[in-house]
């Protein structure tokens, strides 16, 4: 009996990504595992088969010691207000760039986009400088600010935005239709997977961010998950890896979830260009 070609090359690489997978799946199956252990067991070396009687006191510790909820509600309000801010300041300049035609469109795009390649190390000093003058430090509002108005979601918009045919919109014109109501009803409906997915970056982006909360913060009133999370590996867990473990998953199970829920679309908008029909 022979093995087709096609048979082989298909195991191959189903071999390859089963392997990669477990490779990338096995951290977080030490965290879930060391997360409902018994710090003794860890201790003991048995972090890496899961135990008969999980317990929960590493999170019950972990909420006693540090603020976890405060940064929780800190870092939801600021991930959600920078991505309602970029969409309600990006999708008009999206829409002005890919629809309306005005001399010098294009070197203007340019312009705004290049921010992408600006690494946020190089805009620290001036963007801390400007929230100082304002007297910002140490609020929400300083981490929100230098983030609304992101290229890459400009960039992204823009291209989806142009994918639309003339024809609908030379129909919604002919019905009466505006400018932001061709947006609402027509541009933002089929671009759905791009809003979609330029959400999950965003969100997963910010809600990890660390240097810049880092930068203008300074209590615990205010400060994020991140930078909970390094304060409390600093001052409160020292070596208790099964403290470590529970606050690392506390702070990642948000993101897992949503991606867990938002997978279809997000894989779906890679997978599809253009328009159906």
């Amino acid at each position: 009996m022979f093995i087709r070609k096609t048979d082989a090359g298909n195991w191959i690489r189903y071999s390859i990504l089963v392997v990669t997978s477990l490779i990338m799946l096995f951290p977080f199956y030490l965290m879930i595992i060391m997360a409902f252990k018994d710090p003794k067991s860890i201790l003991a070396g048995g972090y890496l088969a899961p135990s008969l009687e999980p317990t929960v006191s590493n999170f019950v510790r972990v909420f006693e010691a540090a603020s976890f909820l405060t940064y929780l509600e800190n870092t939801v309000l600021v991930v959600t207000g920078i991505l309602l801010l970029q969409l309600l300041l990006i999708i008009p300049a999206a829409y002005v760039f890919a629809r309306l035609k005005f001399r010098g469109s294009g070197l203007l795009f340019i312009v705004y986009v290049i921010q992408i390649m600006l690494p946020l190390e190089a805009l620290i000093l001036p963007n801390y400088r400007i929230m100082n003058s304002f007297g910002l430090i140490n609020t929400r509002i300083a981490m929100i600010l230098p983030f609304v108005g992101s290229g890459y979601c400009a960039f992204l918009l823009r291209q989806a935005f142009r994918q639309v045919p003339q024809s609908l919109e030379d129909s919604a014109i002919i019905d009466g239709c505006g400018h932001l109501r061709f947006i609402w009803s027509v541009l933002l409906p089929l671009s759905k997977p791009t809003l979609i997915v330029f959400s999950l970056i965003s969100v997963a982006t910010h809600w990890n961010d660390y240097l810049w909360p880092l930068i203008v913060t300074d209590s615990n009133r205010v400060r994020t998950l991140t930078i909970g999370l390094g304060m409390f590996v600093q001052h409160e867990s020292g070596a208790d890896w099964g403290m470590l473990m529970a606050a690392t998953l506390f702070i990642s199970l948000p993101l897992i979830l949503l991606f867990v829920v938002l997978q279809r679309r997000f894989i779906e908008s890679f997978l599809t260009s253009g328009l159906k029909g």
